[in-house]
């Protein structure tokens, strides 16, 4: 038996037993995409509408998409990176009256929680080091850039080999009262179906292009929000995933 009941999650965030929502109570929605870090440059990504890596079957992606951790030395091109990000977190319509965005993954209400930090690593064009991925614009803002980043992330990660090795690890942090706002309590319950829905999205993208990654829930929680600077419960590390090319031998 567990130590601590978990069922009692489920059970404290059924419909009876939640707490009337902020937005019910008129409380104004909050930003869908936290402010830019001052200072920090931003990098142009190549549009998403001009890459063309040809058709790939999705059945075929489904099918034959397992984790990966094993990657080749070779880096990912930039117009990759951007086809991946598009895939996973891109806008593909902004109501900025509304303060709503439709992505190309789906989230409970709407509310898109997450926001998607990059550990590059081998990504042509880009130094080593931690960036965030700016959806609104499609780009990248440079947070730290330096090798060491990758190594105190690995570390956070106890030690998991794919974090060190990867082309570029996915980090997605939950900024929980996008969703909260409308869904109280059981907003808990959608943030982690939502993470699911978009690392599937980066499995099935990342097979496309003759790559693959390796979903990863194991880490260090207190080390990996510290690492990044984040400020739980309002914003905390909910899913990560290594992405690398397969071996050119399968």
């Amino acid at each position: 038996m567990l130590k601590n009941n978990g069922y009692q999650f489920i059970e404290e965030t059924k419909y009876p037993n939640i707490s009337e929502s902020d937005q019910r109570q008129g409380e104004p929605q909050p930003p869908y995409e936290i402010p830019l870090e001052e200072g920090k440059p931003l990098i142009d990504l190549p549009d998403p509408q001009s890459i063309d890596f040809g058709t790939y079957d999705l059945r075929k992606a489904i099918e034959i998409r397992r984790s990966l951790r094993r990657y080749p030395e070779d880096p990912l091109s930039l117009e990759e990176l951007s086809y991946l990000l598009w895939l996973t977190q891109g806008i593909k319509k902004e109501d900025e009256k509304r303060h709503v965005v439709w992505r190309t993954v789906p989230s409970a209400g709407c509310r898109h929680p997450f926001e998607t930090y990059l550990s590059i690593n081998r990504v042509d064009g880009l130094e080593a080091g931690l960036y965030r991925y700016v959806a609104t614009q499609h780009k990248l803002v440079a947070l730290r850039l330096d090798e060491q980043f990758n190594e105190q992330l690995t570390e956070a990660c106890m030690g998991q080999r794919q974090i060190a090795t990867s082309a570029v690890n996915f980090i997605w942090a939950a900024v929980t009262y996008r969703t909260i706002w409308r869904y109280s309590e059981r907003s808990y319950r959608y943030l982690y179906l939502d993470a699911g829905h978009v690392c599937q999205n980066l499995h099935l993208a990342a097979e496309s292009i003759n790559c693959g990654i390796c979903a990863i829930g194991a880490y260090h929680d207190d080390m990996a929000d510290e690492l990044l600077g984040f400020n739980p419960p309002e914003m905390f590390v909910i899913y990560m995933a290594s992405l690398g090319r397969r071996e050119t031998n399968g």
